[in-house]
């Protein structure tokens, strides 16, 4: 079977394996929101206790969690959140490139704003601009120069502050 790509940002569900795991939101509790406390805790990210009641010092942590790794900011544990837990890094993105356009681009150049590589507009479209900054980033964290956001270049682009 071949797939194609486009600069959307989806990914066909056959490449988003399934952990089974509960989607978990405010008001969830057990076991289950027990083991994010204890993912969340490990990932330096949620200091609360770990007492299996999902509130707002855990939605918060989530939310948090989601911003580092480009996921919908909506405190929702699903599988996306899960599968970025359990790897701590972002899963199922797309790759960008010149040409691309949407919210994760904006994502994307407010961060190489933060990092002073990106000079432009947020605005949202992936051009020369966009192209040039992310190239500056791979160089300085010893990725190939290619301007094309991949999976490497999303697991550094993660590790920085939001």
């Amino acid at each position: 079977m071949q797939l194609t790509s486009d600069s959307g940002n989806s990914i066909p569900n056959i490449l988003q394996p399934k952990l089974n795991k509960p989607e978990l939101q405010l008001g969830s509790n057990g076991a289950a929101v027990e083991e994010l406390q204890k993912l969340l805790t490990n990932l330096n990210i949620y200091t609360g206790k770990i007492d299996g009641i999902f509130e707002e010092n855990t939605q918060e942590s989530v939310k948090q969690f989601q911003r580092r790794v480009f996921l919908p900011e909506n405190g929702i544990v699903d599988d996306n959140t899960w599968q970025a837990l359990y790897t701590g890094r972002p899963v199922n993105l797309p790759e960008l490139k010149k040409g691309s356009r949407g919210e994760l681009v904006k994502k994307v150049q407010r961060i190489l704003k933060s990092t002073q590589d990106y000079i432009g507009y947020v605005d949202g479209e992936f051009g020369e601009i966009t192209e040039s900054a992310v190239q500056s980033w791979q160089v300085r964290n010893n990725l190939p120069d290619t301007g094309i956001i991949d999976e490497a270049t999303w697991r550094t682009l993660s590790q920085i502050p939001q």
